[in-house]
């Protein structure tokens, strides 16, 4: 209606007597043959029949016409895109709707950006094969956002989805007089009960995605993926690591088995820290003893490489000498051991004995506790790399769902932190945790000490800027709730961080919040500058990287897709290294880049060149105007 280029569409009642309501009721409209729709573009009159349905028509002079698909569902991306402005209108949110051609039409998708939550929707409304969905999701989430589908026709693709995360999302719109009225629904990989509808309008954007009233079978709780699996051929044996506890919230765990982390050793390959999935109604193995598991062992892989665990139902406890022919056990002093037969196989309701031939002097009582230690890393050279590997060995603890202590951690990095007073650790904390900011988690949170938080994590989270921190009693509170926003951001697969604690105190009058914090000041981050002050040499590469940054940003807009993405991860892993993005967003393969600036520095010459490289031959070969 009102233009060619318009996006508000509307649908011709058929009905004589309803046409004339609706021309009494819209007098001054103007109907076109609209772009959007892929029409001509040309005026179009409403013509009344009472002998057959009343319908649009070209005027006499219209342009040739050939737009083929003129049923009510040829407008659906329209309806969707006006439906989606109108539900963040009503939630007071800012974000982008736009509909895409991607090769047979103007409808076939509509994307939906929403900044403030890094996210973004799509809506499939055409058909597409899973690499042409691969290729879509690597161009969307090019700016590491997450992306949720929702897909219109039924396909292989939709399938997939549902049987990979539980279900998948689907829309459908319905005609109610001039609208079509949008519909969001659940389905499930075995399509055994009815499909849930629900009006877009009674949906809700969240930091989470899309979600509807039925918070069991739709976003709000995602089940997690299911991980893909592999036959691993021939044997393989296995030595629990003692101590070592797995990650509770790993996304190999399930109800029916257990974790645990094992040295495993592939036929004749070396040996490697796994993550082992044993069937949940046995004993665990005990750690000290070496077994075999002589075959049905699978390789469990979650996508793209992020993760992987090997799974076996059957296995069986060697005998010493075998143990010591792995490698992965010696014996005691004064013990030989003689070859003999292995122990029976262990599998599904059987316990596991001690046989009396390995029974070894008692040792002394170990603690066990909830923490996980990352094997061991190089020691640090600079203070600056010692900041560096803090920061990244919590956010590794926090990719694993654990917690530590500062005890594990000097034993993992070393580096003298074990001989540093209480005053040294918080000074230390503050630089791993500074900027303060809402999208980053504070990872001092994730340090216990007798069972809670550090006992000066007040202290730091005051000098970072945290209102009210120092001597608050919700302390404890605060850190388990950082924890958990840790989790979420470090997981595999992240989600959406939930919104930091406030510690602002209850018995403050509601009327004195404002002015109380007005009167609070941030103090300044403190560091001792014998360690932290900046070089002449990190200042003149800060400025290197920001002045290359600023170069290949200018010549992005003129690159290729392919050129564009390697332009996009060396400014976001120099934008990292200068502080500049946060990182808890940011894929792990450019986090994990955002060590050197000399690195980057190279990256950003590396990715320049090519650009400059590019719009050269771009520029030769474009024909003279």
């Amino acid at each position: 209606m009102g233009y060619a280029k318009s996006d508000h569409p509307v649908i011709l009642p058929m009905d004589a007597t309803e046409l004339d309501r609706w021309r009494k009721a819209h007098p001054t409209y103007t109907y076109w043959c609209g772009i959007q729709l892929g029409g001509c573009g040309g005026e179009l009159s409403d013509k009344r029949y009472t002998h057959k349905v009343c319908h649009f028509a070209h005027h006499p002079n219209a342009p040739i016409c050939h737009r083929t698909a003129n049923g009510e569902s040829s407008a659906d991306h329209l309806f969707i895109k006006r439906g989606v402005q109108r539900l963040l209108t009503k939630q007071k949110l800012s974000g982008k709707v736009q509909t895409q051609n991607l090769g047979t039409g103007p409808g076939d998708a509509v994307d939906v950006h929403l900044p403030g939550a890094r996210r973004r929707l799509r809506f499939q409304l055409s058909g597409l094969d899973y690499p042409a969905w691969r290729r879509a999701v690597g161009d969307l989430t090019s700016n590491a956002e997450d992306l949720d589908w929702i897909f219109g026709p039924d396909t292989p693709v939709t399938r997939e989805l549902a049987g990979r995360h539980g279900f998948c999302l689907r829309v459908r719109c319905e005609t109610v007089g001039g609208e079509r009225r949008v519909h969001i629904g659940t389905e499930t990989p075995d399509r055994t009960g009815p499909v849930t509808w629900t009006p877009l309008e009674d949906c809700e954007l969240t930091p989470t995605g899309l979600t509807t009233p039925d918070v069991e079978t739709i976003h709000i709780s995602r089940p997690r993926p299911k991980p893909h699996s592999f036959p691993i051929q021939g044997n393989l044996v296995f030595t629990p690591v003692l101590g070592a506890n797995a990650p509770t919230h790993s996304p190999f765990a399930t109800e029916d088995r257990q974790l645990l982390v094992a040295d495993v050793r592939p036929l004749d390959n070396p040996i490697v820290r796994a993550l082992l999935s044993l069937p949940g109604d046995t004993d665990a193995p005990p750690a000290e003893r070496v077994y075999r598991v002589p075959d049905s062992a699978r390789m469990l892989v979650l996508e793209d490489g992020h993760g992987w665990a090997i799974e076996a139902n059957r296995y069986m406890r060697l005998n010493a000498h075998d143990a010591q022919q792995t490698g992965l056990w010696s014996p005691p002093p004064g013990m030989h051991p003689e070859p003999g037969p292995s122990h029976a196989p262990v599998s599904r309701s059987t316990k596991v004995a001690e046989p009396q031939a390995l029974a070894k002097p008692k040792a002394a009582p170990l603690v066990t506790t909830t923490t996980a230690e990352p094997p061991a890393k190089p020691r640090p050279h600079t203070h600056a790399d010692l900041v560096t590997e803090l920061r990244d060995t919590l956010a590794d603890l926090a990719r694993m769902h654990s917690t530590t202590t500062w005890e594990a951690l000097a034993r993992t990095i070393g580096w003298g932190l074990s001989n540093l007073s209480d005053s040294e650790r918080r000074d230390l904390l503050v630089e791993v945790d500074s900027p303060l900011s809402e999208y980053v988690p504070v990872r001092s949170a994730l340090i216990h000490h007798d069972g809670g938080p550090l006992p000066y994590l007040g202290d730091i989270l005051h000098r970072l800027g945290v209102p009210f921190a120092k001597g608050s009693p919700q302390l404890k509170r605060w850190a388990a709730v950082e924890t958990d926003r840790a989790f979420a951001a470090y997981g595999q697969p992240a989600r959406a961080m939930g919104p930091r604690l406030d510690l602002t105190p209850h018995s403050l009058p509601q009327g004195q919040v404002a002015k109380a914090l007005r009167a609070w000041k941030t103090p300044p981050v403190t560091t001792p500058t014998r360690r932290t002050a900046p070089t002449a040499t990190s200042k003149r590469q800060d400025a290197q990287l920001r002045e290359l940054v600023s170069q290949l940003s200018q010549l992005r807009p003129k690159l290729s897709k392919s050129a564009r993405k390697r332009a996009n991860k060396a400014i976001m892993g120099a934008r990292v290294r200068l502080g500049e993005l946060p990182a808890q967003r940011v894929p792990r393969r450019v986090q994990a880049a955002a060590q050197s600036r000399a690195h980057h520095i190279q990256v950003l010459e590396s990715a320049l060149k090519a650009a400059r490289r590019y719009v050269a031959e771009a520029d030769s070969s474009s024909p003279p105007r």
